[in-house]
């Protein structure tokens, strides 16, 4: 199968069934070469800026993940607090009723 990039043609060999994901890829590097303006550089140039672009999303995305799992972590240590509070009041509750049905 055969891709293009920055107007130049790749053949490339892949497992039967992948042939549009391939192709999906293709398209993709070459959107990036396309805007780094790699396009008419030479071709290890041209691969390279898009792989530069492919590489800082691939950062930035991945810092957004770790930052994501950051504060999930946060939500479940505050979750845990609240749910200690609860339980503590709720036992509060049972014991002050408990003292009333006695005192009755």
């Amino acid at each position: 199968m055969a891709i293009t990039i920055g107007g130049r043609s790749y053949t490339l060999a892949c497992a039967d069934g992948e042939e549009a994901h391939v192709r999906n890829l293709g398209r993709l590097i070459d959107e990036k070469a396309v805007a780094a303006g790699a396009v008419g550089q030479s071709e290890p140039r041209m691969l390279l800026f898009a792989a530069m672009l492919l590489a800082d999303e691939i950062h930035d995305l991945t810092a957004r993940r770790d930052g994501a799992a950051q504060e999930a972590d946060q939500m479940a240590r505050r979750i845990d607090t609240l749910a200690g509070r609860v339980e503590n009041i709720a036992a509060l509750l049972e014991t002050a009723l408990e003292s009333a049905r006695h005192n009755a």
